[in-house]
């Protein structure tokens, strides 16, 4: 087994790999930015060494400083978290060449499936079900629309390389398509310095389904059902939940072997994602693999009963799986609500500051994963989660009640927070009934009404 891991990341994510590790007898590492100092991760690791200033360029982004924390700490791996170096093929390669186990995919996985052309040719060659589109590299706006027109319109631009929303373009007609291809080309350039693109056939008002994987190294590939996570704004997930409303026994079981085809395919191995667009006819389309464990993995903890991090750490570990296919059962409804510092009526403009009071609820079927405290300082240098507010219930409905509850108790005093639009997300009637879809947010009047 690991021995001792040094958590190379922050926040909630940090809190939720050092609590596995203590239950696991593995020591803990963290690494922390002079904005940080005061975090909770560095208060309950087993040892704390800064890293840099707080700009995470300078710090959580700095493998050079990662890497020498872990060789000082004596640290035999390293865990990603989400976000920062996560899916960084390169840092991934840096810890194979110092012998250090990377909590995840091999560097090579994830270096293949973060270009998005070539984890969509992988599938294809799989058989896996792909969005209609280029099998090669766009970098002209001429070449892109001679494709489009063959594809059909409308269609999506976007970044071979990249995520979070970023290099993604849509064009409805011919006339639209080059400023659309340049604008998104730019916006590559400029997040990912790379203006590599591809073009895809846009599926209109799908749902997000993504399903979990978890594979080891002797060959086992299991999937734990799926998540929802079609409330979104700006390609951004707000709220998730597991299992979708949408999903038939039937088309889970047809979903998932094609996860499970597609982590075959890649040669993958731990915990990773694939993404799905759903349309109504029950149509899927694979979108991506994430190479990491995600925010909402607890959704499918709490459904599954197992505890994702532990898993990786096996794996990575080098042991095999101790269940298969037929072991996994869904039981009850999950959903995630993020927590972030940010004000809905100002453009969800971020809201770091000082937390003044902090009230966060509890009871059973609840769970908060949150590195924040009564006196916390909520940096302005990083992403604006807070915390994630996780439920569970026998069914969806009870679920969505227990939610409600839950956030009219949250308080969080001194900076601004999306609770109250999260509140409003769930009571909306086609939330309620789980008639949902990516464009939720861009379709319904939210943040107009009353809140908590």
């Amino acid at each position: 087994m690991i021995r001792k891991l040094l958590i190379a990341n922050r926040g909630e994510i940090a809190v939720r790999i050092i609590r596995a590790c203590r239950e696991m007898g593995i020591e803990t590492v963290a690494v922390y930015s002079e904005a940080d100092r005061e975090s909770l991760h560095t208060q309950l690791a087993d040892e704390a060494i800064c890293i840099g200033p707080g700009p995470s360029v300078q710090s959580y982004l700095n493998m050079e400083r990662i890497i020498s924390a872990t060789l000082v700490s004596g640290a035999d791996a390293i865990h990603p978290g989400f976000g920062f170096l996560s899916e960084n093929a390169r840092f991934a390669e840096i810890c194979e060449k110092c012998n250090v186990t990377f909590v995840g995919p091999s560097s090579e996985v994830i270096r293949n499936l973060g270009h998005k052309q070539i984890a969509r040719n992988t599938m294809v060659a799989a058989g896996v079900p792909v969005i209609p589109g280029t099998d090669k590299a766009i970098y002209d706006a001429g070449e892109g629309a001679r494709e489009a027109r063959q594809i059909g319109y409308p269609v999506i631009v976007k970044a071979a390389l990249g995520g979070g929303g970023k290099g993604m373009r849509t064009a409805y007609t011919p006339e639209e398509f080059e400023s659309a291809f340049l604008t998104a080309q730019k916006e590559a350039e400029h997040a990912f310095a790379d203006g590599t693109m591809y073009i895809e056939h846009f599926v209109e008002n799908p749902r997000h389904i993504e399903f979990q994987i978890l594979a080891d190294s002797q060959g086992h590939v299991v999937h734990l059902g799926e998540r929802d996570c079609s409330i979104q704004r700006n390609h951004q997930k707000m709220i998730e939940e597991a299992p979708s409303a949408a999903i038939s026994k039937e088309l889970r079981k047809k979903m998932g072997d094609a996860a499970v085809k597609a982590a075959r395919a890649a040669h993958y191995v731990n915990a990773g994602t694939i993404e799905f667009l759903l349309e109504k006819n029950e149509n899927f389309y694979f979108m991506e693999m994430n190479t990491r464990i995600q925010v909402e993995h607890p959704v499918t903890e709490w459904v599954t009963g197992l505890d994702l991090i532990k898993e990786q750490l096996k794996i990575a570990s080098g042991l095999p799986l101790s269940f298969n296919q037929k072991d996994i059962r869904i039981q009850g409804h999950a959903i995630e609500c993020r927590i972030n510092a940010e004000n809905p009526t100002k453009n969800f403009r971020p809201s770091p500051g000082k937390i003044t009071q902090l009230h966060l609820p509890g009871g059973q079927g609840i769970r908060v994963d949150t590195a924040i405290y009564d006196g916390y300082v909520v940096p302005p240098y990083y992403d604006s989660m807070l915390a994630k507010l996780i439920v569970h219930a026998d069914t969806r409905q009870e679920a969505i009640a227990k939610m409600r509850s839950a956030l009219g108790e949250v308080v969080i005093e001194g900076i601004d927070t999306n609770v109250d639009f999260q509140f409003e997300i769930l009571g909306d009637q086609d939330y309620r009934t789980g008639n949902i879809n990516i464009e939720f947010l861009n379709t319904h009047e939210i943040g107009k009404g009353e809140g908590v």
